[in-house]
């Protein structure tokens, strides 16, 4: 009896820890968004598509448990576009300032 109790609090915890990705997410990114879950921070990581340079782009943001990490920039096809952030303190993707993108939506958060 207290196995079953002790499995289903930790599905409680698992399905409430994170939310459910949003729809009209595309499905590859769904994909990076399940492989990306088990690597992330447990506090701070996100999943939030912009408008850039007329395509929508995702960033995947790991949070924050770790000095000087970096957020992975994909297309709607999970092309890498390259990473934000970091020691350099990069902020350019495809030769544009990334300031320049428009928030569309959060897909994912933790």
């Amino acid at each position: 009896m207290k196995f079953y109790l002790i499995i289903t609090c930790l599905l409680i915890l698992g399905l409430s820890s994170c939310q459910p990705i949003k729809y009209g997410t595309p499905p590859c990114i769904k994909i990076k968004i399940g492989e990306f879950e088990s690597k992330c921070c447990d506090n701070g990581a996100n999943v939030k598509e912009y408008d850039f340079k007329e395509e929508k782009v995702y960033v995947f943001d790991p949070g924050t448990c770790g000095a000087d990490m970096t957020s992975q920039v994909f297309n709607e096809e999970c092309v890498s576009l390259g990473y934000l952030g970091g020691i350099t303190g990069n902020y350019t993707i495809l030769g544009e300032d990334f300031s320049n993108a428009e928030l569309n939506k959060t897909c994912w958060e933790k």
